[in-house]
């Protein structure tokens, strides 16, 4: 039972650990593209490396599990990432600050392909439990940098976007160094773990695989585009009063999903429906936010957003193909 908390608190970390870092940008975007006199251009390129990175660096990714093994993958993905995040504090201009982005973005990169793996050696008979428990730590991830970092990190670090950045790069060192402290033995049978192994390499002939990548780039891409492009959206709007709770409603809107999932989990898998209605609150919500700049930024996130673990759960079995 010991080994059971342990490997689901490890979990749960290692999916807060996916997006902590990655979203401390957007409630510092307005401050860094002031300090470093950004375009808006500039400030999608910004935004858009860590989408651009989770595609190059996940196969790289996966070698790395197949060679190392998953355990130390994520390991010293997290390593890599929690540094050079750490790093953007000091950058003097935009192109280092690209440099440490894209270091940061495939650290993280090279990490999440092995949270899949882990569940399926720490936790052989509660997989879909063990992929809503990090799930749910990922969608924690993305809401506690935009719920904290305007009202009690920047007055905690002098109004500084640089050490903001710092302080939600920290953790994740942490993250990996509990996680080889503490991480319990594998349990998956040892001919599974060695057909793994040699099975790293996607079937780009099989369309399921590119349905899959379709579907999580599509929801990938609302999802940061939003975060990126919401501050500037309504500080033009005239309304910046607003960017706090917009971006705050945007992830927060996931966890109350998340947290069912967490019980029922099992009746989602593999199921077409969630894909169905996430589709149709995306296209609502993304609408009302477009058409105007009142409280609806605030809450229509949250409508399309808490949508979003549900079709992440139901891709959940099929991310070995």
């Amino acid at each position: 039972m010991r080994e059971f908390w342990v490997a689901t608190g490890l979990l749960w970390l290692a999916g807060v650990g996916l997006r902590l870092s990655i979203l401390a940008v957007p409630p510092v975007i307005l401050s860094i593209q002031a300090d470093l006199r950004l375009s808006g251009t500039e400030v999608g390129i910004l935004s858009g490396l860590p989408m651009v990175l989770f595609a190059i660096a996940a196969l790289p990714g996966s070698l790395f599990i197949a060679r190392l093994g998953a355990m130390p993958t994520l390991v010293i993905g997290f390593l890599i990432a929690g540094v050079a995040s750490a790093l953007r504090g000091a950058i003097l201009d935009a192109f280092a600050l690209y440099a440490a982005t894209i270091v940061m973005s495939a650290g993280i990169a090279i990490t999440q392909p092995a949270l899949p793996p882990l569940v399926r050696q720490w936790l052989p008979h509660h997989v879909s439990r063990g992929t809503a428990i990090y799930t749910n730590g990922l969608l924690m991830g993305e809401t506690l940098p935009v719920m904290f970092t305007i009202p009690l990190v920047l007055p905690f670090v002098d109004g500084s976007w640089r050490w903001a950045l710092v302080f939600w790069g920290v953790p994740l060192v942490f993250i990996a160094i509990l996680t080889v402290a503490l991480a319990p033995a594998a349990k998956e049978p040892a001919a599974v773990a060695s057909a793994a192994r040699h099975d790293w390499w996607p079937d780009w002939r099989n369309p399921l695989t590119w349905q899959i990548g379709v579907l999580l780039g599509s929801v990938n891409g609302v999802y940061f585009a939003s975060n990126a492009f919401l501050p500037g959206y309504l500080t033009e709007a005239g309304r910046p009063d607003l960017i706090s709770a917009a971006l705050t409603a945007l992830n927060f809107g996931q966890l109350p999903a998340s947290f069912i999932l967490l019980a029922t989990a099992e009746r989602f898998v593999r199921r077409a429906w969630p894909f169905v209605v996430c589709g149709v609150l995306f296209l609502l919500c993304l609408a009302g936010m477009v058409m105007t700049a009142s409280l609806w930024p605030s809450f229509g996130p949250a409508c399309w957003d808490s949508s979003a673990p549900w079709c992440s759960l139901s891709l959940s079995p099929c991310r070995r193909c």
